[in-house]
Protein backbone atom coordinates (compact mmCIF):
# COMPACT_ATOMS: atom_id res chain seq x y z
CA UNK A 1 0.00 0.00 0.00
CA UNK A 2 2.88 2.48 -0.06
CA UNK A 3 2.96 2.81 -3.24
CA UNK A 4 -0.16 4.12 -3.20
CA UNK A 5 0.39 6.59 -0.58
CA UNK A 6 3.79 7.49 -2.57
CA UNK A 7 1.58 8.72 -5.67
CA UNK A 8 -0.93 10.47 -3.44
CA UNK A 9 0.79 12.88 -1.65
CA UNK A 10 1.08 15.55 -4.26
CA UNK A 11 -2.40 15.65 -4.53
CA UNK A 12 -3.20 15.51 -0.64
CA UNK A 13 -4.27 19.22 -0.38
CA UNK A 14 -6.86 18.55 -2.92
CA UNK A 15 -7.66 15.15 -1.14
CA UNK A 16 -8.05 17.02 2.21
CA UNK A 17 -10.40 19.69 0.84
CA UNK A 18 -12.82 16.34 -0.58
CA UNK A 19 -12.66 14.84 2.22
CA UNK A 20 -13.48 17.98 4.46
CA UNK A 21 -16.85 18.17 2.06
CA UNK A 22 -17.88 14.51 2.36
CA UNK A 23 -16.94 14.87 6.19
CA UNK A 24 -19.87 17.96 6.12
CA UNK A 25 -22.03 15.73 4.17
CA UNK A 26 -21.97 12.85 6.61
CA UNK A 27 -22.35 14.76 9.18
CA UNK A 28 -25.75 16.35 7.79
CA UNK A 29 -26.82 13.06 7.26
CA UNK A 30 -26.48 11.90 10.67
CA UNK A 31 -28.53 15.20 11.82
CA UNK A 32 -31.47 14.11 10.40
CA UNK A 33 -32.98 11.62 12.11
CA UNK A 34 -32.30 13.54 15.56
CA UNK A 35 -34.16 16.64 13.28
CA UNK A 36 -37.03 13.78 13.29
CA UNK A 37 -37.04 12.99 16.59
CA UNK A 38 -36.98 16.06 17.74
CA UNK A 39 -40.61 17.03 15.35
CA UNK A 40 -42.25 14.07 16.77
CA UNK A 41 -41.05 14.73 20.49
CA UNK A 42 -40.99 18.32 20.80
CA UNK A 43 -42.85 20.16 18.50
CA UNK A 44 -46.17 18.36 16.87
CA UNK A 45 -47.11 17.73 20.86
CA UNK A 46 -46.92 21.70 20.99
CA UNK A 47 -49.48 21.77 18.32
CA UNK A 48 -47.37 24.66 16.59
CA UNK A 49 -47.45 24.35 12.99
CA UNK A 50 -45.06 27.20 12.46
CA UNK A 51 -42.16 25.21 14.53
CA UNK A 52 -43.19 22.23 12.92
CA UNK A 53 -42.54 23.24 9.39
CA UNK A 54 -39.29 25.34 10.16
CA UNK A 55 -38.59 22.66 11.62
CA UNK A 56 -39.34 20.73 8.90
CA UNK A 57 -37.89 23.45 6.55
CA UNK A 58 -34.62 23.06 8.16
CA UNK A 59 -34.36 18.70 7.62
CA UNK A 60 -35.34 19.46 4.29
CA UNK A 61 -32.38 22.04 3.67
CA UNK A 62 -30.08 19.69 5.36
CA UNK A 63 -30.84 16.95 3.08
CA UNK A 64 -30.31 19.19 -0.07
CA UNK A 65 -26.94 19.83 1.25
CA UNK A 66 -26.11 16.54 1.99
CA UNK A 67 -26.90 15.31 -1.36
CA UNK A 68 -24.99 18.75 -3.21
CA UNK A 69 -21.97 18.25 -0.61
CA UNK A 70 -21.87 14.25 -1.31
CA UNK A 71 -21.78 15.03 -4.94
CA UNK A 72 -19.63 17.78 -5.16
CA UNK A 73 -17.23 15.01 -2.80
CA UNK A 74 -17.36 12.52 -5.07
CA UNK A 75 -16.78 14.26 -8.14
CA UNK A 76 -13.17 15.06 -6.39
CA UNK A 77 -12.10 12.01 -5.21
CA UNK A 78 -13.14 10.53 -8.89
CA UNK A 79 -10.41 13.27 -10.49
CA UNK A 80 -8.20 12.64 -7.85
CA UNK A 81 -8.12 8.63 -8.09
CA UNK A 82 -7.41 9.53 -11.72
CA UNK A 83 -4.74 11.86 -11.14
CA UNK A 84 -3.11 9.10 -9.23
CA UNK A 85 -3.55 6.11 -10.92
CA UNK A 86 -2.50 8.66 -14.32
CA UNK A 87 0.94 9.36 -12.81
CA UNK A 88 1.78 5.82 -11.78
CA UNK A 89 0.48 4.12 -15.28
CA UNK A 90 2.91 6.71 -16.54
CA UNK A 91 5.90 5.60 -14.20
CA UNK A 92 5.13 1.80 -14.82
CA UNK A 93 5.00 2.42 -18.73
CA UNK A 94 8.47 4.23 -18.65
CA UNK A 95 9.90 1.66 -15.95
CA UNK A 96 8.96 -1.22 -18.68
CA UNK A 97 10.13 0.86 -21.67
CA UNK A 98 13.79 0.67 -19.86
CA UNK A 99 13.89 -2.67 -18.19
CA UNK A 100 16.83 -4.63 -19.39
CA UNK A 101 16.38 -8.15 -21.71
CA UNK A 102 16.96 -9.62 -18.87
CA UNK A 103 14.29 -8.35 -16.71
CA UNK A 104 11.56 -8.18 -19.40
CA UNK A 105 11.99 -11.51 -20.05
CA UNK A 106 11.76 -12.34 -16.40
CA UNK A 107 8.58 -10.40 -16.01
CA UNK A 108 6.46 -11.45 -19.22
CA UNK A 109 4.87 -9.25 -21.71
CA UNK A 110 1.30 -10.47 -20.85
CA UNK A 111 1.84 -10.03 -16.54
CA UNK A 112 3.03 -6.54 -17.74
CA UNK A 113 -0.19 -5.74 -19.42
CA UNK A 114 -1.99 -6.58 -16.71
CA UNK A 115 0.31 -4.81 -14.13
CA UNK A 116 -0.73 -1.53 -16.57
CA UNK A 117 -4.37 -2.19 -16.94
CA UNK A 118 -6.27 -4.40 -14.47
CA UNK A 119 -4.04 -3.80 -11.59
CA UNK A 120 -4.08 -0.27 -12.02
CA UNK A 121 -7.67 0.28 -12.21
CA UNK A 122 -8.44 -1.70 -9.11
CA UNK A 123 -5.59 1.16 -7.37
CA UNK A 124 -7.86 3.78 -8.72
CA UNK A 125 -11.22 1.87 -7.66
CA UNK A 126 -9.15 2.18 -4.31
CA UNK A 127 -8.14 5.76 -4.10
CA UNK A 128 -11.39 6.74 -5.13
CA UNK A 129 -13.00 4.75 -2.32
CA UNK A 130 -10.36 6.21 0.19
CA UNK A 131 -12.14 9.33 -0.30
CA UNK A 132 -15.29 8.69 -0.31
CA UNK A 133 -16.38 5.51 1.93
CA UNK A 134 -13.26 5.82 3.98
CA UNK A 135 -14.83 8.88 5.49
CA UNK A 136 -18.23 8.00 5.05
CA UNK A 137 -18.37 4.86 6.97
CA UNK A 138 -16.28 5.37 10.09
CA UNK A 139 -18.02 9.32 10.63
CA UNK A 140 -21.64 6.87 10.35
CA UNK A 141 -20.35 4.33 12.87
CA UNK A 142 -18.78 6.76 15.44
CA UNK A 143 -21.15 9.01 15.04
CA UNK A 144 -24.23 7.18 14.69
CA UNK A 145 -23.14 5.40 18.13
CA UNK A 146 -22.30 8.52 19.95
CA UNK A 147 -25.70 10.44 19.04
CA UNK A 148 -27.76 6.95 20.22
CA UNK A 149 -25.77 7.26 23.11
CA UNK A 150 -27.45 10.40 24.15
CA UNK A 151 -30.79 9.42 22.84
CA UNK A 152 -31.20 6.12 25.05
CA UNK A 153 -28.36 4.18 26.55
CA UNK A 154 -30.11 1.00 27.11
CA UNK A 155 -30.79 0.55 23.43
CA UNK A 156 -27.27 1.43 21.76
CA UNK A 157 -25.90 -1.01 24.02
CA UNK A 158 -27.97 -3.19 21.75
CA UNK A 159 -25.72 -1.72 18.76
CA UNK A 160 -22.48 -1.68 20.72
CA UNK A 161 -22.87 -5.22 22.00
CA UNK A 162 -22.57 -6.33 17.94
CA UNK A 163 -19.72 -4.29 16.48
CA UNK A 164 -17.03 -5.99 18.04
CA UNK A 165 -18.53 -9.72 16.76
CA UNK A 166 -18.92 -7.74 13.36
CA UNK A 167 -15.70 -6.05 12.94
CA UNK A 168 -14.01 -8.97 13.76
CA UNK A 169 -15.77 -11.02 10.85
CA UNK A 170 -14.63 -8.29 8.75
CA UNK A 171 -10.99 -7.55 9.77
CA UNK A 172 -10.22 -11.67 9.37
CA UNK A 173 -11.73 -11.99 6.30
CA UNK A 174 -10.44 -9.28 4.93
CA UNK A 175 -7.00 -10.49 6.01
CA UNK A 176 -7.14 -14.09 4.36
CA UNK A 177 -8.78 -12.36 1.08
CA UNK A 178 -5.27 -10.71 -0.17
CA UNK A 179 -3.72 -13.70 -0.79
CA UNK A 180 -6.36 -14.77 -3.04
CA UNK A 181 -6.86 -11.62 -5.48
CA UNK A 182 -2.66 -12.28 -5.67
CA UNK A 183 -3.86 -15.26 -7.24
CA UNK A 184 -6.76 -13.86 -9.07
CA UNK A 185 -4.02 -11.21 -10.74
CA UNK A 186 -1.56 -13.90 -11.72
CA UNK A 187 -4.59 -16.02 -13.49
CA UNK A 188 -5.09 -13.18 -15.67
CA UNK A 189 -1.48 -13.09 -16.82
CA UNK A 190 -2.36 -16.21 -18.43
CA UNK A 191 -5.56 -15.35 -19.69
CA UNK A 192 -3.91 -12.33 -21.24
CA UNK A 193 -0.77 -14.14 -22.77
CA UNK A 194 -2.89 -16.49 -24.15
CA UNK A 195 -5.30 -14.21 -25.52
CA UNK A 196 -2.21 -12.18 -26.93
CA UNK A 197 -1.12 -15.47 -28.41
CA UNK A 198 -4.46 -16.25 -30.29
CA UNK A 199 -4.89 -12.31 -31.68
CA UNK A 200 -1.25 -11.92 -32.66
CA UNK A 201 -1.76 -15.46 -34.43
CA UNK A 202 -5.09 -15.72 -35.36
CA UNK A 203 -4.31 -16.23 -39.45
CA UNK A 204 -2.31 -19.17 -38.22
CA UNK A 205 -4.63 -20.80 -36.52
CA UNK A 206 -7.09 -20.14 -38.88
CA UNK A 207 -4.59 -21.74 -41.51
CA UNK A 208 -4.57 -24.93 -39.57
CA UNK A 209 -8.49 -24.97 -38.31
CA UNK A 210 -7.38 -25.32 -34.91
CA UNK A 211 -10.10 -22.78 -33.30
CA UNK A 212 -11.09 -25.52 -31.47
CA UNK A 213 -7.57 -26.45 -29.92
CA UNK A 214 -7.62 -23.28 -29.13
CA UNK A 215 -11.09 -22.83 -27.97
CA UNK A 216 -10.07 -25.34 -25.58
CA UNK A 217 -6.31 -23.46 -24.11
CA UNK A 218 -7.76 -20.36 -23.16
CA UNK A 219 -11.14 -21.66 -21.49
CA UNK A 220 -8.22 -23.87 -19.35
CA UNK A 221 -6.70 -20.22 -18.22
CA UNK A 222 -10.51 -18.84 -18.07
CA UNK A 223 -11.66 -21.72 -15.89
CA UNK A 224 -8.55 -21.15 -14.10
CA UNK A 225 -8.88 -17.32 -13.56
CA UNK A 226 -12.64 -18.23 -13.03
CA UNK A 227 -12.30 -20.22 -10.19
CA UNK A 228 -9.40 -17.85 -8.15
CA UNK A 229 -11.64 -15.29 -8.63
CA UNK A 230 -14.82 -16.89 -7.27
CA UNK A 231 -12.91 -18.23 -4.53
CA UNK A 232 -11.91 -14.52 -3.78
CA UNK A 233 -15.24 -13.03 -4.46
CA UNK A 234 -16.80 -15.57 -1.88
CA UNK A 235 -14.27 -15.29 1.14
CA UNK A 236 -14.86 -11.40 1.12
CA UNK A 237 -18.91 -11.80 0.51
CA UNK A 238 -18.80 -13.65 3.35
CA UNK A 239 -19.27 -11.02 6.24
CA UNK A 240 -22.58 -9.26 3.67
CA UNK A 241 -25.08 -11.76 5.06
CA UNK A 242 -24.25 -11.82 8.44
CA UNK A 243 -24.56 -8.27 8.70
CA UNK A 244 -27.52 -8.49 7.14
CA UNK A 245 -28.38 -11.03 10.01
CA UNK A 246 -27.35 -8.61 12.53
CA UNK A 247 -29.21 -6.09 11.23
CA UNK A 248 -32.21 -7.59 11.19
CA UNK A 249 -32.04 -9.10 14.81
CA UNK A 250 -30.68 -5.68 15.94
CA UNK A 251 -33.39 -4.11 14.12
CA UNK A 252 -35.86 -6.23 15.92
CA UNK A 253 -34.32 -6.00 19.61
CA UNK A 254 -34.65 -2.37 19.28
CA UNK A 255 -38.13 -2.24 18.01
CA UNK A 256 -39.04 -5.09 21.06
CA UNK A 257 -36.92 -3.29 23.63
CA UNK A 258 -37.96 0.45 22.66
CA UNK A 259 -41.70 -0.47 22.48
CA UNK A 260 -41.73 -1.66 26.32
CA UNK A 261 -39.79 1.21 27.25
CA UNK A 262 -42.12 3.32 25.74
CA UNK A 263 -44.93 1.48 27.40
CA UNK A 264 -43.22 2.36 30.96
CA UNK A 265 -43.08 5.85 29.76
CA UNK A 266 -38.78 5.76 30.21
CA UNK A 267 -38.58 7.16 26.66
CA UNK A 268 -40.78 9.37 23.95
CA UNK A 269 -41.92 7.17 20.97
CA UNK A 270 -39.86 9.20 18.15
CA UNK A 271 -36.62 7.75 20.12
CA UNK A 272 -37.47 4.75 18.02
CA UNK A 273 -37.81 5.55 15.02
CA UNK A 274 -35.05 7.84 15.25
CA UNK A 275 -33.09 4.82 16.74
CA UNK A 276 -33.99 2.79 13.47
CA UNK A 277 -32.61 4.76 11.34
CA UNK A 278 -29.23 5.07 13.08
CA UNK A 279 -29.05 1.55 13.48
CA UNK A 280 -29.50 1.73 10.01
CA UNK A 281 -26.60 3.92 9.25
CA UNK A 282 -24.64 2.76 11.84
CA UNK A 283 -25.09 -1.08 10.32
CA UNK A 284 -24.28 0.78 6.52
CA UNK A 285 -21.37 2.11 8.31
CA UNK A 286 -19.93 -1.31 9.60
CA UNK A 287 -20.48 -2.52 6.14
CA UNK A 288 -19.16 0.28 4.57
CA UNK A 289 -16.03 -0.49 6.16
CA UNK A 290 -16.08 -4.16 4.83
CA UNK A 291 -15.82 -3.09 1.31
CA UNK A 292 -13.11 -0.49 1.99
CA UNK A 293 -11.55 -3.53 3.35
CA UNK A 294 -12.08 -5.36 -0.01
CA UNK A 295 -11.17 -2.43 -2.07
CA UNK A 296 -7.71 -2.49 -0.07
CA UNK A 297 -7.30 -6.43 -0.37
CA UNK A 298 -7.40 -6.17 -4.03
CA UNK A 299 -5.53 -2.66 -4.28
CA UNK A 300 -2.84 -4.23 -2.14
CA UNK A 301 -2.71 -7.31 -4.08
CA UNK A 302 -1.99 -4.74 -7.43
CA UNK A 303 0.09 -2.24 -5.63
CA UNK A 304 2.69 -5.02 -4.36
CA UNK A 305 2.36 -6.42 -8.05
CA UNK A 306 3.14 -2.52 -9.58
CA UNK A 307 5.44 -2.15 -6.88
CA UNK A 308 7.60 -5.25 -7.13
CA UNK A 309 8.14 -3.57 -10.92
CA UNK A 310 8.79 -0.12 -10.35
CA UNK A 311 11.17 -0.98 -7.46
CA UNK A 312 13.27 -3.07 -10.20
CA UNK A 313 16.54 -1.82 -9.99
CA UNK A 314 18.52 -0.02 -12.93
CA UNK A 315 19.25 -3.39 -15.45
CA UNK A 316 22.10 -1.89 -17.07
CA UNK A 317 23.69 1.04 -15.35
CA UNK A 318 26.41 2.77 -17.32
CA UNK A 319 29.67 2.47 -16.02
CA UNK A 320 32.42 5.16 -16.16
CA UNK A 321 35.54 4.77 -17.19
CA UNK A 322 37.19 3.11 -14.72
CA UNK A 323 34.55 0.40 -14.78
CA UNK A 324 34.52 -0.01 -18.31
CA UNK A 325 36.91 -2.66 -19.93
CA UNK A 326 39.14 -1.38 -22.45
CA UNK A 327 39.54 -2.74 -25.79
CA UNK A 328 43.00 -4.97 -26.78
CA UNK A 329 43.05 -3.74 -29.88
CA UNK A 330 41.44 -0.89 -32.58
CA UNK A 331 38.28 -0.85 -34.27
CA UNK A 332 35.36 0.42 -34.70
CA UNK A 333 33.25 -2.39 -33.85
CA UNK A 334 34.83 -5.53 -31.71
CA UNK A 335 33.22 -8.45 -30.03
CA UNK A 336 36.51 -9.77 -27.64
CA UNK A 337 35.52 -13.43 -26.89
CA UNK A 338 32.10 -12.55 -25.95
CA UNK A 339 30.07 -15.70 -24.02
CA UNK A 340 26.20 -14.96 -23.37
CA UNK A 341 23.44 -16.72 -21.94
CA UNK A 342 19.97 -16.00 -21.37
CA UNK A 343 18.39 -16.57 -18.06
CA UNK A 344 21.66 -15.77 -16.61
CA UNK A 345 21.19 -15.95 -12.74
CA UNK A 346 23.05 -12.99 -12.71
CA UNK A 347 20.95 -10.11 -14.81
CA UNK A 348 20.10 -7.56 -12.38
CA UNK A 349 16.21 -7.53 -11.36
CA UNK A 350 15.41 -11.05 -12.79
CA UNK A 351 15.97 -12.85 -10.22
CA UNK A 352 12.98 -11.57 -8.68
CA UNK A 353 11.24 -12.94 -11.26
CA UNK A 354 12.60 -16.34 -12.75
CA UNK A 355 14.52 -19.20 -11.33
CA UNK A 356 17.83 -17.88 -12.85
CA UNK A 357 18.19 -20.73 -15.30
CA UNK A 358 20.98 -20.31 -17.96
CA UNK A 359 20.43 -20.80 -21.79
CA UNK A 360 23.75 -20.90 -23.33
CA UNK A 361 23.29 -18.88 -26.62
CA UNK A 362 27.05 -17.55 -27.52
CA UNK A 363 30.65 -18.68 -26.94
CA UNK A 364 33.77 -17.11 -27.72
CA UNK A 365 32.43 -14.83 -30.29
CA UNK A 366 35.28 -12.46 -31.65
CA UNK A 367 35.44 -10.22 -34.85
CA UNK A 368 36.43 -6.59 -35.77
CA UNK A 369 34.81 -4.06 -38.24
CA UNK A 370 36.47 -0.83 -39.27
CA UNK A 371 34.08 1.65 -39.57
CA UNK A 372 32.24 2.09 -43.15
CA UNK A 373 32.53 -1.79 -43.76
CA UNK A 374 29.91 -4.33 -43.46
CA UNK A 375 29.29 -7.30 -41.68
CA UNK A 376 27.02 -10.22 -43.12
CA UNK A 377 26.22 -12.75 -40.51
CA UNK A 378 24.65 -16.40 -41.58
CA UNK A 379 23.69 -19.40 -40.13
CA UNK A 380 20.73 -21.57 -39.34
CA UNK A 381 17.66 -20.52 -37.45
CA UNK A 382 18.62 -20.22 -33.65
CA UNK A 383 22.28 -20.29 -33.98
CA UNK A 384 23.04 -16.59 -32.08
CA UNK A 385 22.26 -14.54 -34.75
CA UNK A 386 19.99 -12.00 -33.74
CA UNK A 387 21.44 -12.27 -30.11
CA UNK A 388 24.81 -10.70 -31.42
CA UNK A 389 22.32 -7.58 -32.65
CA UNK A 390 20.91 -7.74 -29.32
CA UNK A 391 24.34 -7.75 -27.35
CA UNK A 392 25.66 -4.66 -28.96
CA UNK A 393 22.71 -2.67 -28.64
CA UNK A 394 22.96 -3.44 -25.04
CA UNK A 395 19.52 -5.02 -24.45
CA UNK A 396 21.87 -7.67 -22.55
CA UNK A 397 25.05 -7.87 -21.28
CA UNK A 398 28.10 -10.30 -21.88
CA UNK A 399 28.56 -12.78 -19.71
CA UNK A 400 32.11 -13.07 -20.28
CA UNK A 401 34.28 -10.68 -22.89
CA UNK A 402 33.39 -7.17 -24.03
CA UNK A 403 31.38 -5.69 -26.87
CA UNK A 404 32.85 -2.00 -28.25
CA UNK A 405 31.87 0.69 -30.43
CA UNK A 406 33.74 3.33 -31.32
CA UNK A 407 36.72 2.16 -29.10
CA UNK A 408 34.35 2.38 -25.94
CA UNK A 409 32.99 -0.29 -23.81
CA UNK A 410 29.22 0.01 -24.65
CA UNK A 411 28.37 -0.34 -20.66
CA UNK A 412 29.69 3.34 -20.87
CA UNK A 413 27.46 4.51 -22.97
CA UNK A 414 24.21 6.33 -22.16
CA UNK A 415 21.66 4.65 -23.70
CA UNK A 416 20.55 7.38 -25.69
CA UNK A 417 24.33 8.07 -26.83
CA UNK A 418 24.15 4.70 -27.95
CA UNK A 419 21.12 4.27 -29.49
CA UNK A 420 21.60 6.95 -31.39
CA UNK A 421 24.67 5.54 -33.34
CA UNK A 422 22.06 3.19 -34.82
CA UNK A 423 19.50 2.66 -37.18
CA UNK A 424 17.68 -0.64 -37.24
CA UNK A 425 15.26 -2.98 -38.47
CA UNK A 426 14.62 -5.92 -36.08
CA UNK A 427 12.58 -9.54 -37.47
CA UNK A 428 8.95 -8.65 -37.12
CA UNK A 429 9.98 -5.22 -36.86
CA UNK A 430 6.69 -3.15 -35.75
CA UNK A 431 4.87 -0.99 -38.41
CA UNK A 432 2.33 1.62 -36.61
CA UNK A 433 -0.98 2.34 -37.33
CA UNK A 434 -0.33 6.01 -38.82
CA UNK A 435 0.93 7.89 -41.60
CA UNK A 436 3.72 5.83 -44.20
CA UNK A 437 5.41 9.57 -43.58
CA UNK A 438 5.14 9.41 -39.50
CA UNK A 439 6.28 5.45 -39.68
CA UNK A 440 9.45 6.76 -41.28
CA UNK A 441 10.62 9.67 -39.57
CA UNK A 442 9.35 8.06 -35.87
CA UNK A 443 8.98 11.40 -33.97
CA UNK A 444 12.54 12.52 -34.67
CA UNK A 445 11.62 15.72 -36.98
CA UNK A 446 13.77 14.99 -39.97
CA UNK A 447 12.38 16.87 -42.58
CA UNK A 448 10.64 16.44 -45.38
CA UNK A 449 14.34 15.78 -48.11
CA UNK A 450 15.52 13.11 -45.42
CA UNK A 451 11.85 11.30 -45.19
CA UNK A 452 11.87 11.32 -48.91
CA UNK A 453 15.79 10.15 -49.93
CA UNK A 454 14.99 7.39 -47.08
CA UNK A 455 12.03 6.18 -48.85
CA UNK A 456 14.28 6.05 -52.12
CA UNK A 457 17.39 4.34 -51.02
CA UNK A 458 14.77 1.64 -49.54
CA UNK A 459 13.27 0.70 -52.60
CA UNK A 460 9.93 1.88 -51.42
CA UNK A 461 9.08 5.04 -53.13
CA UNK A 462 7.09 2.78 -55.75
CA UNK A 463 5.02 1.55 -53.82
CA UNK A 464 4.29 4.78 -51.88
CA UNK A 465 4.01 7.07 -55.21
CA UNK A 466 0.60 4.05 -55.97
CA UNK A 467 -1.25 5.20 -53.04
CA UNK A 468 -3.27 8.58 -54.02
CA UNK A 469 -2.31 10.09 -50.80
CA UNK A 470 1.44 9.31 -51.03
CA UNK A 471 3.51 9.41 -47.74
CA UNK A 472 -0.07 10.43 -46.14
CA UNK A 473 -1.13 6.78 -46.79
CA UNK A 474 -2.00 5.29 -43.35
CA UNK A 475 -0.61 2.29 -42.50
CA UNK A 476 -3.18 -0.24 -40.38
CA UNK A 477 -1.78 -1.76 -37.27
CA UNK A 478 1.12 -4.12 -37.63
CA UNK A 479 0.84 -2.58 -41.53
CA UNK A 480 -2.28 -5.09 -41.93
CA UNK A 481 -3.05 -3.30 -45.66
CA UNK A 482 0.92 -3.73 -46.58
CA UNK A 483 2.06 -6.64 -48.44
CA UNK A 484 5.36 -8.65 -46.48
CA UNK A 485 8.03 -6.90 -48.93
CA UNK A 486 6.31 -3.25 -49.04
CA UNK A 487 6.95 -3.50 -44.71
CA UNK A 488 10.07 -4.22 -45.39
CA UNK A 489 10.92 -1.57 -47.11
CA UNK A 490 9.38 0.73 -44.99
CA UNK A 491 10.87 -0.02 -42.01
CA UNK A 492 13.81 0.27 -43.86
CA UNK A 493 13.58 3.54 -44.43
CA UNK A 494 12.73 4.01 -40.98
CA UNK A 495 16.03 3.20 -40.36
CA UNK A 496 18.11 4.72 -43.03
CA UNK A 497 16.17 7.84 -42.76
CA UNK A 498 18.79 9.86 -39.79
CA UNK A 499 21.67 8.60 -41.51
CA UNK A 500 22.87 6.37 -39.03
CA UNK A 501 26.76 5.35 -38.41
CA UNK A 502 25.47 1.92 -37.58
CA UNK A 503 23.12 0.18 -39.93
CA UNK A 504 21.25 -3.38 -38.82
CA UNK A 505 19.34 -5.36 -40.82
CA UNK A 506 18.25 -8.58 -39.19
CA UNK A 507 16.83 -10.49 -42.04
CA UNK A 508 15.16 -7.19 -42.79
CA UNK A 509 15.28 -8.52 -46.96
CA UNK A 510 13.52 -11.97 -46.43
CA UNK A 511 10.01 -10.76 -48.13
CA UNK A 512 12.15 -9.16 -51.25
CA UNK A 513 12.22 -10.81 -54.23
CA UNK A 514 16.01 -10.51 -55.73
CA UNK A 515 15.86 -7.99 -57.79
CA UNK A 516 14.58 -5.54 -55.41
CA UNK A 517 17.00 -7.05 -52.65
CA UNK A 518 19.75 -6.53 -55.08
CA UNK A 519 19.20 -2.76 -55.73
CA UNK A 520 18.50 -2.16 -52.20
CA UNK A 521 21.52 -3.60 -51.06
CA UNK A 522 23.68 -1.74 -53.92
CA UNK A 523 21.91 2.09 -52.92
CA UNK A 524 22.89 0.92 -49.38
CA UNK A 525 26.91 0.43 -50.50
CA UNK A 526 25.99 3.67 -53.01
CA UNK A 527 24.59 5.92 -50.68
CA UNK A 528 25.79 5.27 -47.53
CA UNK A 529 29.79 4.86 -47.57
CA UNK A 530 30.42 5.76 -44.53
CA UNK A 531 28.04 3.45 -42.62
CA UNK A 532 28.67 0.45 -40.86
CA UNK A 533 26.43 -1.91 -42.14
CA UNK A 534 25.55 -5.34 -40.10
CA UNK A 535 23.14 -7.80 -42.25
CA UNK A 536 21.57 -10.84 -40.40
CA UNK A 537 20.09 -12.85 -43.45
CA UNK A 538 19.52 -16.28 -44.75
CA UNK A 539 20.40 -15.75 -48.11
CA UNK A 540 23.98 -15.95 -49.40
CA UNK A 541 23.33 -13.68 -52.44
CA UNK A 542 22.44 -11.34 -49.37
CA UNK A 543 26.00 -10.74 -47.18
CA UNK A 544 28.13 -12.28 -49.91
CA UNK A 545 29.34 -8.88 -51.11
CA UNK A 546 29.85 -7.78 -47.47
CA UNK A 547 33.28 -6.57 -46.22
CA UNK A 548 33.46 -9.72 -44.17
CA UNK A 549 31.24 -13.03 -42.88
CA UNK A 550 30.64 -14.21 -39.46
CA UNK A 551 29.54 -18.13 -39.78
CA UNK A 552 27.49 -19.31 -36.99
CA UNK A 553 26.15 -22.73 -36.03
CA UNK A 554 24.98 -23.28 -32.14
CA UNK A 555 26.64 -19.88 -31.04
CA UNK A 556 29.58 -20.23 -32.10
CA UNK A 557 31.72 -18.70 -34.96
CA UNK A 558 32.87 -21.70 -37.49
CA UNK A 559 33.82 -19.16 -40.29
CA UNK A 560 34.69 -15.03 -40.70
CA UNK A 561 36.33 -13.71 -43.17
CA UNK A 562 35.16 -12.30 -47.36
CA UNK A 563 32.75 -14.38 -49.07
CA UNK A 564 35.82 -15.73 -51.04
CA UNK A 565 38.36 -16.44 -48.23
CA UNK A 566 35.05 -18.87 -46.68
CA UNK A 567 34.25 -20.41 -50.05
CA UNK A 568 38.14 -21.89 -49.78
CA UNK A 569 38.21 -21.87 -45.76
CA UNK A 570 34.63 -22.79 -44.53
CA UNK A 571 33.03 -26.27 -45.39
CA UNK A 572 29.66 -24.81 -44.05
CA UNK A 573 29.52 -21.78 -45.90
CA UNK A 574 30.51 -23.61 -49.14
CA UNK A 575 27.48 -25.73 -48.44
CA UNK A 576 24.98 -23.20 -47.91
CA UNK A 577 26.41 -21.16 -51.06
CA UNK A 578 26.44 -24.26 -53.37
CA UNK A 579 22.83 -25.17 -51.82
CA UNK A 580 21.30 -21.38 -52.14
CA UNK A 581 23.41 -20.72 -55.38
CA UNK A 582 22.99 -23.69 -57.14
CA UNK A 583 19.34 -23.43 -57.14
CA UNK A 584 19.21 -20.53 -58.44
CA UNK A 585 21.55 -21.52 -61.54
Amino acid sequence: MKWIFKYMAPYRAAIALGMLIKLAATMAELLLPYILEHIIDVEVPTGQLGLIFLWGALMIGMAVAARQLNVSANCRAVENAHNVSYNMRQDLFVKTANLSGAQFDACGLPSLISRMTSDSYNVQSCVQSLQTICIRAPIMLVGGICITLTMDAVLAAILCAMLPILLAVVLGVSRYGIPLYNKVQEALDDVVRVMRENITGIRVVKALSKEDYERRRFAGCNDAMARSDIKASTVMALPGPFMQLCLNVGLTLVVFVGARRVNEGAMAPGVILAFLTYFNLVLQGVMGLNRIFMMISKASASANRIGAILALPEGQPVLDAAQARQPAGEGFIRFEHVHFSYGAAGAAGAAAFDGGGREKCLEDIDFTLKKGESLGIIGPTGCGKTTVINLLMRFYDADEGGVFVDGRDVRSYPKDELHRKFGVVFQNDMVFNDSLRRNIDFGRGLGEDAVQRAAQDAMAAEFIAHFEDGLEHMADIKGANLSGGQKQRLLIARALAAKPEILILDDASSALDYGTDAALRKAILAGYAGTTTIMVAQRVSSVMNMTNILVMDDGRCIGYGSHEHLLAACPAYREIFETQMGALA
